[in-house]
C-alpha cells in the first residue's frame, strides 16, 4: 500500500473532496484524522472508512485550535507525515463591480489564513522528522473566468504561500504540492442552483470530454502523498483532463 504507516490529517474531511481524499488515504494504508467543523458529517466519512479514522470538530481558521489539534495527534500517534486542507473558504461568486470590500476579502483571507495554520502545524513537527508531505487543493494560473468574484484571487495567494513554504522547507525534507482540478461535478450539492448547467461548462471546457471524479482527487492526492512521489515538491498537479493550460 502507497501509505502504510503514515498518518494524516484531512482538514475539510467532512466536503465531497476532503472525503474522497480521507478515504483514498485509509484505503492505502494510513491512519486518517479526519478534522471539520460538522461532526455529522465528519461521522460519515469516518463509517465509511471504519478502523483508523478518528474524527474531530477542528475550525482551521482558528490558531489555537489547529495547533493544539496537531499537537495531539503526534502525542498519540508518534508523528504527522501528510497534511491536506480542503477546507471551503467563504467566497461570494459576483462580478468584483458588485461585490462589497468584505465579500471580495473574504476567500482571500480565508485561503491565506488556513493553509498558513494548518502548514505552520505540520511544518513544526515534520521538520523534526526531517520528512513530510503538505497538500493544498485549488491551484491558480493564468486563467479565469468571469464572475468569479475574490475566489481566483484566493488561490493565486495560496498558490504564492506554497511557493514560500516549499522553498523553506525543502531543506527539512518537506514536500509541498497542490492538487487542481478545475471543477468536480461530484463535489456539487445536488441541491445547487444550475448544477447541471455548471457540470455542462465543466465538461465543454475539456478538450478530453471528461472531468476529474472524487476517485481521481482521491487516487492522484493518495499518489502524490506517498514516497513513489518523492521528487515531486513546489508544483502544481494538474488533473483537470486538459481543462486548465499550464
Amino acid at each position: 500500500m502507497l501509505l502504510e504507516k503514515k498518518v494524516a490529517v484531512i482538514y475539510g474531511a467532512g466536503g465531497a473532496i476532503g472525503g474522497a481524499v480521507a478515504e483514498a488515504f485509509a484505503r492505502e494504508g494510513a491512519s486518517v484524522f479526519l478534522a471539520g467543523r460538522t461532526r455529522a458529517s465528519l461521522d460519515r466519512v469516518a463509517a465509511r472508512i471504519g478502523t483508523g479514522a478518528e474524527a474531530a470538530e477542528v475550525d482551521a481558521l482558528d490558531e489555537a485550535a489547529v495547533d493544539a489539534y496537531v499537537d495531539g495527534i503526534v502525542q498519540r500517534a508518534g508523528r504527522v507525515d501528510i497534511s491536506f486542507n480542503a477546507i471551503g473558504v467563504g467566497d461570494v461568486q459576483r462580478p468584483l463591480k458588485d461585490l462589497t470590500p468584505e465579500e471580495f476579502l473574504q476567500p482571500i483571507v480565508n485561503a491565506a489564513r488556513t493553509q498558513f495554520l494548518t502548514t505552520r502545524a505540520a511544518a513544526r513537527h515534520m521538520t523534526g522528522q526531517g520528512s513530510g508531505v503538505i497538500l493544498m487543493f485549488g491551484g491558480g494560473g493564468p486563467q479565469t473566468l468571469p464572475g468569479l468574484g475574490g475566489f481566483k484571487v484566493s488561490l493565486d495567494a495560496m498558490e504564492s504561500q506554497r511557493r514560500q513554504w516549499a522553498c523553506e522547507l525543502a531543506a527539512h525534507g518537506i514536500r509541498l504540492v497542490t492538487l487542481k482540478t478545475g471543477g468536480v461535478p461530484e463535489s456539487i450539492p445536488a441541491e445547487f442552483p444550475d448544477r447541471d448547467q455548471i457540470t455542462a461548462g465543466l465538461v465543454e471546457a475539456s478538450p478530453t470530454g471528461r472531468v476529474a471524479t472524487l476517485a481521481d482527487v482521491g487516487d492522484m492526492a493518495a499518489f502524490v502523498a506517498s514516497d513513489r512521489a518523492r521528487t515531486l515538491t513546489n508544483a502544481e498537479v494538474n488533473i483537470s483532463c486538459g481543462a486548465i493550460v499550464d
